[in-house]
Protein backbone atom coordinates (compact mmCIF):
# COMPACT_ATOMS: atom_id res chain seq x y z
CA UNK A 1 0.00 0.00 0.00
CA UNK A 2 0.96 3.99 -0.54
CA UNK A 3 2.66 5.14 1.73
CA UNK A 4 0.74 8.28 1.85
CA UNK A 5 1.17 11.36 -0.90
CA UNK A 6 4.36 12.66 -1.81
CA UNK A 7 4.63 16.43 -0.44
CA UNK A 8 7.08 16.88 -3.54
CA UNK A 9 6.19 16.67 -7.19
CA UNK A 10 7.03 12.72 -8.58
CA UNK A 11 8.90 12.60 -11.77
CA UNK A 12 9.11 9.47 -13.66
CA UNK A 13 11.60 9.71 -16.14
CA UNK A 14 12.89 6.93 -18.52
CA UNK A 15 16.62 6.84 -20.37
CA UNK A 16 17.98 8.05 -17.24
CA UNK A 17 21.60 6.92 -16.75
CA UNK A 18 23.49 9.22 -19.35
CA UNK A 19 22.68 12.26 -21.88
CA UNK A 20 20.04 14.20 -21.95
CA UNK A 21 17.96 12.33 -19.47
CA UNK A 22 20.81 12.22 -16.68
CA UNK A 23 20.90 15.82 -16.82
CA UNK A 24 16.95 16.50 -16.70
CA UNK A 25 16.96 13.78 -13.84
CA UNK A 26 19.49 15.49 -12.07
CA UNK A 27 18.15 19.18 -12.63
CA UNK A 28 14.81 18.50 -11.62
CA UNK A 29 15.96 16.21 -8.57
CA UNK A 30 18.66 19.93 -7.58
CA UNK A 31 14.97 21.79 -8.30
CA UNK A 32 13.60 19.81 -5.48
CA UNK A 33 11.57 16.91 -7.59
CA UNK A 34 11.49 13.26 -6.33
CA UNK A 35 13.01 11.69 -9.11
CA UNK A 36 12.71 8.49 -10.66
CA UNK A 37 14.53 7.68 -13.62
CA UNK A 38 15.24 4.58 -15.55
CA UNK A 39 17.81 2.15 -17.21
CA UNK A 40 17.78 -1.22 -18.68
CA UNK A 41 20.91 -1.97 -16.56
CA UNK A 42 20.77 0.36 -13.74
CA UNK A 43 24.91 0.73 -11.98
CA UNK A 44 25.94 2.53 -9.33
CA UNK A 45 26.90 6.11 -10.08
CA UNK A 46 27.74 8.33 -7.94
CA UNK A 47 26.72 11.56 -10.47
CA UNK A 48 23.35 10.78 -10.21
CA UNK A 49 21.13 12.26 -7.52
CA UNK A 50 17.88 10.74 -7.73
CA UNK A 51 17.06 6.90 -7.85
CA UNK A 52 17.75 4.75 -10.82
CA UNK A 53 15.40 1.91 -11.32
CA UNK A 54 15.56 -0.82 -13.67
CA UNK A 55 12.83 -0.34 -16.62
CA UNK A 56 12.97 -1.34 -20.49
CA UNK A 57 10.37 0.44 -22.35
CA UNK A 58 9.72 -2.34 -24.64
CA UNK A 59 9.07 -5.02 -21.57
CA UNK A 60 5.28 -4.18 -20.36
CA UNK A 61 6.49 -6.73 -17.35
CA UNK A 62 9.44 -4.16 -16.02
CA UNK A 63 6.75 -0.71 -16.81
CA UNK A 64 4.10 -2.13 -14.49
CA UNK A 65 6.96 -3.30 -11.86
CA UNK A 66 8.36 -0.04 -11.96
CA UNK A 67 5.23 2.52 -11.68
CA UNK A 68 3.71 -0.18 -8.66
CA UNK A 69 7.00 0.42 -7.04
CA UNK A 70 6.92 4.16 -6.96
CA UNK A 71 2.79 4.57 -6.55
CA UNK A 72 3.31 2.49 -3.38
CA UNK A 73 6.39 4.52 -1.95
CA UNK A 74 5.15 8.14 -3.20
CA UNK A 75 1.46 7.82 -3.59
CA UNK A 76 1.76 9.67 -6.74
CA UNK A 77 3.20 9.88 -10.40
CA UNK A 78 2.93 13.35 -11.27
CA UNK A 79 4.98 13.97 -14.11
CA UNK A 80 6.19 11.48 -16.87
CA UNK A 81 8.90 12.13 -19.13
CA UNK A 82 8.91 9.86 -22.01
CA UNK A 83 13.17 10.13 -22.85
CA UNK A 84 14.73 6.88 -23.75
CA UNK A 85 15.82 6.17 -27.04
CA UNK A 86 17.26 4.92 -29.94
CA UNK A 87 19.08 6.40 -33.05
CA UNK A 88 19.67 4.30 -36.48
CA UNK A 89 21.19 5.14 -39.47
CA UNK A 90 21.74 4.20 -42.73
CA UNK A 91 20.29 3.87 -46.13
CA UNK A 92 16.43 3.12 -45.79
CA UNK A 93 17.04 0.36 -48.66
CA UNK A 94 20.09 -0.96 -46.95
CA UNK A 95 18.08 -1.26 -42.99
CA UNK A 96 17.61 -4.58 -41.43
CA UNK A 97 13.69 -4.66 -41.34
CA UNK A 98 14.38 -6.31 -37.62
CA UNK A 99 16.79 -2.84 -36.53
CA UNK A 100 13.68 -0.78 -38.07
CA UNK A 101 11.70 -2.41 -36.01
CA UNK A 102 13.88 -2.35 -32.97
CA UNK A 103 13.98 2.03 -33.36
CA UNK A 104 9.75 1.88 -33.18
CA UNK A 105 9.37 -0.63 -30.53
CA UNK A 106 11.90 2.20 -28.63
CA UNK A 107 11.01 5.36 -29.92
CA UNK A 108 7.52 5.23 -30.54
CA UNK A 109 5.46 1.81 -28.84
CA UNK A 110 8.03 2.54 -25.42
CA UNK A 111 6.02 5.57 -25.11
CA UNK A 112 2.83 4.24 -26.11
CA UNK A 113 3.12 1.92 -23.19
CA UNK A 114 4.64 4.26 -20.94
CA UNK A 115 2.09 6.74 -21.46
CA UNK A 116 -0.90 3.24 -21.29
CA UNK A 117 -0.03 2.28 -17.64
CA UNK A 118 0.70 5.80 -16.09
CA UNK A 119 -2.18 7.22 -17.15
CA UNK A 120 -4.67 4.94 -14.62
CA UNK A 121 -2.05 6.76 -11.68
CA UNK A 122 -2.93 10.25 -13.13
CA UNK A 123 -5.95 10.24 -13.51
CA UNK A 124 -6.76 8.96 -10.34
CA UNK A 125 -5.03 12.01 -8.92
CA UNK A 126 -7.04 13.81 -11.91
CA UNK A 127 -3.90 15.83 -12.49
CA UNK A 128 -0.71 14.96 -14.40
CA UNK A 129 1.48 16.23 -17.13
CA UNK A 130 3.72 13.83 -19.70
CA UNK A 131 6.14 14.97 -21.91
CA UNK A 132 7.24 13.05 -24.73
CA UNK A 133 11.20 13.76 -26.13
CA UNK A 134 10.65 13.95 -29.73
CA UNK A 135 13.28 15.37 -31.99
CA UNK A 136 13.78 17.97 -34.18
CA UNK A 137 14.41 15.22 -37.18
CA UNK A 138 11.10 14.35 -36.75
CA UNK A 139 9.46 17.43 -38.36
CA UNK A 140 11.47 16.34 -42.02
CA UNK A 141 12.59 13.30 -43.61
CA UNK A 142 16.63 13.56 -43.55
CA UNK A 143 19.00 11.49 -45.76
CA UNK A 144 20.10 8.11 -44.20
CA UNK A 145 18.48 9.33 -40.87
CA UNK A 146 14.54 8.41 -42.44
CA UNK A 147 13.40 5.66 -39.88
CA UNK A 148 14.77 7.72 -37.05
CA UNK A 149 12.66 10.64 -38.17
CA UNK A 150 9.36 8.65 -38.78
CA UNK A 151 9.99 7.71 -35.29
CA UNK A 152 10.17 10.57 -33.81
CA UNK A 153 7.56 12.13 -36.16
CA UNK A 154 4.90 9.12 -35.11
CA UNK A 155 5.67 10.32 -31.49
CA UNK A 156 4.76 13.95 -32.39
CA UNK A 157 2.07 13.47 -34.26
CA UNK A 158 0.53 11.33 -32.02
CA UNK A 159 1.02 13.59 -28.91
CA UNK A 160 -1.14 16.01 -30.84
CA UNK A 161 -3.78 13.71 -30.70
CA UNK A 162 -3.56 12.27 -27.16
CA UNK A 163 -3.87 15.69 -25.54
CA UNK A 164 -7.23 16.69 -26.86
CA UNK A 165 -8.14 12.97 -25.67
CA UNK A 166 -6.86 14.06 -22.39
CA UNK A 167 -8.25 17.53 -21.85
CA UNK A 168 -11.14 15.71 -20.12
CA UNK A 169 -9.07 14.08 -17.19
CA UNK A 170 -6.89 17.24 -16.21
CA UNK A 171 -4.03 15.66 -18.01
CA UNK A 172 -1.77 17.77 -20.13
CA UNK A 173 0.56 16.50 -22.92
CA UNK A 174 3.58 17.67 -24.74
CA UNK A 175 6.06 17.25 -27.00
CA UNK A 176 10.09 18.34 -26.77
CA UNK A 177 12.00 18.24 -29.40
CA UNK A 178 15.89 18.67 -29.04
CA UNK A 179 18.23 19.67 -31.95
CA UNK A 180 21.91 18.16 -31.41
CA UNK A 181 22.68 17.75 -27.89
CA UNK A 182 26.48 16.53 -26.47
CA UNK A 183 25.72 13.02 -25.79
CA UNK A 184 26.60 9.69 -26.62
CA UNK A 185 23.61 8.96 -28.69
CA UNK A 186 26.24 8.67 -31.80
CA UNK A 187 28.11 5.92 -29.98
CA UNK A 188 25.36 3.49 -29.17
CA UNK A 189 22.94 4.29 -32.22
CA UNK A 190 22.59 1.54 -34.85
CA UNK A 191 24.07 2.50 -38.04
CA UNK A 192 23.38 -0.09 -41.55
CA UNK A 193 27.10 -1.33 -42.18
CA UNK A 194 28.73 1.16 -44.53
CA UNK A 195 29.31 -1.54 -47.64
CA UNK A 196 32.22 -1.09 -50.19
CA UNK A 197 29.48 -2.37 -52.59
CA UNK A 198 26.46 -0.54 -51.63
CA UNK A 199 25.35 2.19 -54.26
CA UNK A 200 25.01 4.90 -51.25
CA UNK A 201 28.34 4.08 -49.77
CA UNK A 202 30.16 7.32 -50.93
CA UNK A 203 26.75 9.53 -50.07
CA UNK A 204 26.10 7.36 -47.15
CA UNK A 205 29.07 7.37 -45.63
CA UNK A 206 29.54 11.47 -45.94
CA UNK A 207 26.56 12.57 -44.54
CA UNK A 208 27.08 10.07 -41.35
CA UNK A 209 30.40 12.21 -40.64
CA UNK A 210 28.30 15.27 -40.98
CA UNK A 211 25.91 13.84 -38.69
CA UNK A 212 28.84 12.94 -36.01
CA UNK A 213 30.48 16.21 -36.18
CA UNK A 214 26.62 17.96 -35.39
CA UNK A 215 26.40 15.33 -32.49
CA UNK A 216 30.01 16.08 -31.05
CA UNK A 217 29.89 19.82 -31.39
CA UNK A 218 26.01 19.50 -30.04
CA UNK A 219 25.22 22.38 -26.65
CA UNK A 220 25.20 21.08 -23.32
CA UNK A 221 22.39 18.82 -22.52
CA UNK A 222 21.66 21.15 -19.77
CA UNK A 223 19.99 23.65 -21.95
CA UNK A 224 17.49 21.10 -21.87
CA UNK A 225 17.38 20.30 -18.42
CA UNK A 226 16.16 23.83 -17.90
CA UNK A 227 13.62 23.88 -20.84
CA UNK A 228 12.21 20.92 -19.30
CA UNK A 229 11.64 22.57 -15.69
CA UNK A 230 10.43 25.61 -17.23
CA UNK A 231 7.83 23.61 -19.34
CA UNK A 232 6.69 21.79 -15.18
CA UNK A 233 6.42 25.03 -14.62
CA UNK A 234 4.00 26.10 -16.74
CA UNK A 235 0.42 25.90 -15.90
CA UNK A 236 -0.66 25.08 -19.82
CA UNK A 237 2.07 23.62 -22.01
CA UNK A 238 2.15 24.10 -25.73
CA UNK A 239 1.40 21.38 -28.23
CA UNK A 240 5.31 21.69 -29.39
CA UNK A 241 8.41 22.71 -28.23
CA UNK A 242 12.00 22.80 -29.71
CA UNK A 243 15.26 23.20 -28.18
CA UNK A 244 18.47 23.46 -29.72
CA UNK A 245 20.82 25.64 -32.10
CA UNK A 246 18.89 28.57 -33.62
CA UNK A 247 19.45 27.11 -37.17
CA UNK A 248 17.74 23.89 -36.24
CA UNK A 249 14.73 25.43 -35.09
CA UNK A 250 14.43 27.90 -37.85
CA UNK A 251 14.76 25.12 -40.16
CA UNK A 252 11.30 23.34 -38.78
CA UNK A 253 9.89 27.41 -39.29
CA UNK A 254 11.10 26.74 -43.39
CA UNK A 255 9.63 24.07 -44.22
CA UNK A 256 6.33 25.63 -43.07
CA UNK A 257 7.43 28.49 -45.36
CA UNK A 258 9.69 26.73 -48.49
CA UNK A 259 8.05 25.02 -51.52
CA UNK A 260 8.78 21.28 -51.24
CA UNK A 261 11.03 21.04 -53.75
CA UNK A 262 12.93 24.02 -52.46
CA UNK A 263 13.04 22.96 -48.83
CA UNK A 264 14.72 19.62 -50.08
CA UNK A 265 17.65 21.13 -52.24
CA UNK A 266 18.04 23.40 -49.13
CA UNK A 267 18.74 19.70 -47.22
CA UNK A 268 20.62 18.53 -50.21
CA UNK A 269 22.88 21.25 -49.75
CA UNK A 270 23.55 20.52 -46.44
CA UNK A 271 24.47 17.10 -46.50
CA UNK A 272 26.90 17.58 -49.62
CA UNK A 273 24.50 15.40 -51.63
Amino acid sequence: MAQGKSSKKVVFITGASSGIGKSIANYLAEKGFMVYGTSRNPKPDTSLHFSLIPLDVTEENTIKSAISSIVEKEGQIDVLINNAGVGITGPIEETPEDEIKKAFETNYFGPLNMIKHVLPVMRNQNVGLIINITSIAGYMGLPYRGIYSATKGALAITTEAYRMELKQFNIKMTNIAPGDFATNIAAGRYHAPLLNSSPYKKDYGKTLEIMNEHVDAGKDPDIMAKAVYEVIQTEEPAVHYKVGEWLQKFSVRLKGILPDKMYEKMLLKHYKL
